[in-house]
């Protein structure tokens, strides 16, 4: 792909646009590609063990002003070969899991799977951010399948438990929408709050286990 610049605001019809929308087609088919893989973990979860491991699933793609932002910011150039090269979240997919141990189950069935490429993984539930943020991040490159060729593309993926998808998504309201900085004691008091999250997480996971065992004992 050439050097075509990224379309930010309202983008003209011109062949670099045809390249940029031809560029989130193939995302687009890689999150769909994620969600189809996780949903059908799911439902077999449904149907061998009469639960679901998975709350609700979150699909977002990088808007053009987004993407050009994030690579000025890293000090690259705004063109999708730039975003091709550098970003590895232009595609995301959040998924949102009933308790601690789902999540680990589900990102391992989900990387072994022979068409899953895992290229990073980090645990911010081992070791949180120092905001108090949650959650396992992965960057897979999954196939996606046109018809002439197969492209390899990166999807990051973010796996969370209920208590760390709400934290998160009032942490970032308060960050982003408040007209003036965070004080430090409000920083303090969001800390606060995922941790008391962090503990109900584990509470939560003992009693289902405790409740599972009882039940397999029966």
């Amino acid at each position: 792909m050439n050097e075509a610049m990224l379309p930010i605001g309202a983008p003209p019809v011109t062949a670099s646009y045809q390249e940029y929308r031809e560029m989130m087609q193939l995302y687009e088919g890689a999150i769909r590609e994620v969600r189809t893989k996780v949903e059908v973990l799911d439902a077999e979860f449904r149907v061998r063990y009469d639960r679901n491991p998975i709350h609700h699933i979150d699909t977002r793609l990088k808007s053009p002003a987004s993407i050009a932002e994030k690579l000025r910011r890293k000090g690259y150039p705004a063109t999708l070969e730039s975003a091709e090269e550098h970003l590895t979240d232009i595609a995301g997919v959040r998924i949102v899991c009933n308790y601690l141990e789902d999540i680990y189950r589900i990102a391992e069935l989900l990387t072994r799977q022979n068409d899953v490429e895992l290229v990073r993984r980090s645990d911010y539930i081992r070791a949180p951010k120092e905001s108090g943020y949650r959650s396992l991040h992965l960057v897979v490159r999954i196939p996606v399948f046109l018809s002439s060729h197969t492209e390899l593309v990166p999807v990051e993926v973010q796996i969370r438990t209920i208590a760390m998808d709400f934290w998160a998504t009032l942490e970032h309201q308060l960050r982003y929408k408040s007209d003036q900085e965070t004080t430090r004691q409000l920083r303090r008091r969001l800390k606060q709050c995922a941790e008391d999250s962090a503990r109900l997480d584990r509470e939560m996971q003992d009693i289902y286990t405790e409740l599972s065992a009882g039940r397999d004992g029966l």
